[in-house]
């Protein structure tokens, strides 16, 4: 039984390819720091889980100043990033454990900063399946043609089989902080591959086109424009 929900939004990193000086989070959308945008989503949810956002300790500062400046008064708590995504949201389990709840009983999201575009009929739906399922990520159909490559070849692949995965990416608390007590490897490249190893098979809600990730500077002017569609 799920009696808290809580979001650790990850925005520590550096956003290099966004060819800017500041990190994509901290950029403005619409008039007001992607961040914002990303915070408000979750906490306009029916859901309205916990907020806790993990920043680089050099940038806690700028963000408090952010804040104050955009009149930003949703609440929120505040951790630290590590040196990878992995020590990031282990940061993040640790900084809720400290609130000394049973973490079987509370599910834990994670959800990339750079995404302000979830819907929250996502958020809910997502938050709704994990009492069923324990691991959920947000994922939609490929619509593209894949072909996959070797050293000497490529191939074309069924892309009826391939799911984009995004984020919010929601964990029955326990199981994610087990998970998370594993050694990290290179091919943890996001939560569901983490709590995967341990065996557990992961549910997929359907996404939507719109949730895109910031990474690059034209992804912020489409982020722009599917937020006024």
């Amino acid at each position: 039984m799920i009696d808290q929900s809580f979001v650790l939004i990850v925005a520590a990193g550096k956003g290099s390819r966004m060819q800017s000086d500041l990190p994509k989070q901290y950029l403005l959308m619409n008039g007001k720091p992607v961040l914002m945008h990303t915070i408000e989503k979750f906490y306009t949810s029916t859901k309205q889980p916990h907020i806790i956002i993990a920043i680089d300790p050099a940038m806690e500062y700028f963000w408090k100043s952010l804040c104050q400046e955009y009149k930003f008064t949703i609440p929120h708590d505040i951790t630290y990033g590590g040196e990878t995504r992995f020590q990031t949201v282990k940061n993040g389990i640790a900084f809720i454990k400290k609130k000394q709840l049973n973490l079987q009983e509370i599910a834990i999201a994670v959800h990339d900063a750079a995404r302000p575009l979830i819907s929250t009929n996502t958020i809910d739906l997502a938050f709704e399946q994990v009492e069923v399922s324990k691991a959920v990520i947000v994922a939609r159909s490929c619509t593209d043609s894949v072909r996959m490559t070797t050293a000497d070849t490529n191939y074309a692949i069924d892309r009826n089989h391939i799911w984009l995965v995004q984020t919010p990416q929601i964990f029955e608390g326990g199981l994610l902080e087990t998970a998370y007590e594993q050694d990290e490897e290179a091919n943890f490249t996001d939560d569901a591959s983490v709590v995967e190893r341990l065996g557990i098979p992961i549910h997929i809600v359907i996404g939507d086109y719109k949730n895109i990730k910031i990474t690059y500077p034209e992804d912020l002017e489409i982020a722009q424009i599917y937020s006024k569609v």
